[in-house]
């Protein structure tokens, strides 16, 4: 036997000993950490940068249907095709197949399942701490920008902790519990206005160093005090904003002007912020095609806007993602690029899986499919945290 071996080829001994072993692990696997260097040809391959900064784009209830009538609607092609990196998350909630958008965006901050309608706490209903709350502890600048209320509930998710979504003026108050640096959206009377107390939440930001602007200065009339302003608010509406195809313009502005807001302010640090198109969401809720079109299409210019700051910045990870699709919106036989026949199935949120696109350094962990929790995880192993 000794001798019949000696003569087999090198190659083939080689290639024996190496075969990976069939077993099943004993537990689950974690997020595997990406192989950082290895030789190529005699060549080192750099380990891969880690992100500096996190933004987190979210088209409230924009499927696959969305965005592709969002796309032929703008000829034929939008700016998530500059995304280098694809994946796929399973939007259930903790308790129903078919999620809510509270449930969905605890499920991205907190990184745990939960019933419909929770903001920042478990099945249990006792607070997780959301990944905005450890980026502050370990030193980032935060922000937040919605184009519904402020303390609606995807943005709620990130910075509160209740029991129930439309509890707005309690959701409110956990603003004062933060120390977040910049947010913008609707929502002004549960903070000046409220009906359970007569608290002025907007007295007591401006007390703790916040300059506060709100929608009787258009958005490009704002003179942001880059220099001098320690934390920055922007009330667009009193409570929601309007649709664009209403007036509604500010998306792209003011989350660029909060962008470099953060980013002047992180020094070594780095910053995250979430950014929400809110009202695609609204359009399918109201089975209404234009409105979904209009909404993604003023989301599509913001995402232009951040890729390419992105890019220029070198540090920064983006992340796009849905919470979950409503409508059950879908493109008809008959359709033409520029006369789309949609349909709708529902008026509600449906189960679709969801698409995921990243760029920048730390994108290489959201491709695959996965669970929408994992997406917290992912942020965080991008982070080294």
């Amino acid at each position: 036997m000794n001798k019949i071996f000696t003569l087999l080829p090198l190659s083939f001994v080689a290639a024996f000993i190496l075969i990976p072993s069939c077993k099943t692990p004993a537990t689950t696997p974690q997020i595997a950490e990406p192989v950082y260097e290895r030789e190529v040809l005699g060549s080192v391959i750099a380990k891969p940068k880690k992100p500096k900064n996190i933004i987190f784009l979210i088209g409230d209830g924009m499927g696959m249907g969305q965005i592709s009538a969002g796309t032929y609607a703008n000829g034929n092609t939008s700016n998530l095709e500059k995304f280098p990196v694809v994946g796929i998350h399973k939007p259930q909630s903790g308790k129903q197949l078919i999620t809510d958008s509270a449930a969905a965006a605890t499920s991205f901050a907190c990184g745990v399942k939960t019933y419909n309608g929770a903001i920042g706490v478990g099945l249990d209903s006792l607070p997780v701490e959301t990944i905005l709350e450890e980026a502050e502890q370990k030193g980032l600048k935060t922000g937040l920008v919605a184009t519904s209320t402020i303390v609606h509930a995807t943005p709620a998710s990130f910075i509160s902790h209740n029991v129930y979504r439309k509890n707005y003026e309690e959701i409110a108050e956990d603003f004062l519990k933060t120390d977040i640096d910049f947010f913008a959206g609707g929502g002004k009377k549960f903070f000046d206005r409220r009906e359970k107390d007569e608290r002025d939440l907007i007295a007591e930001l401006q007390a703790k160093g916040y300059t506060v602007e709100n929608y009787l200065k258009e958005v490009h009339e704002l003179k942001i005090p880059m220099e001098t302003a320690d934390k920055f608010a922007y009330f667009t509406a009193d409570e929601d904003p309007l649709p664009v195809y209403q007036g509604r313009d500010y998306l792209e502005a003011i989350s660029m002007e909060g962008i470099n807001f953060l980013k002047q302010r992180s020094a070594e640090g780095g910053f995250f912020i979430m950014i929400e198109s809110s009202q695609i969401d609204w359009g399918g809720h109201a089975n209404n095609s234009q409105w979904i079109i209009d909404e993604f299409k003023e989301f599509n210019e913001l995402i232009g806007k951040v890729l390419s700051w992105a890019e220029a910045d070198g540090e920064t990870l983006v992340l796009l993602t849905a919470d979950h699709e409503t409508g059950g919106y879908t493109i008809q036989v008959d359709s033409k690029m520029d006369s789309l026949v949609t349909t709708f199935t529902s008026t509600h949120h449906t189960g679709d899986f969801i698409p995921v696109f990243a760029s920048g350094p730390g994108s290489e962990q959201f491709s695959g499919l996965y669970e929408n929790t994992a997406i917290y995880h992912k942020l965080r192993a991008a982070m080294g945290w």
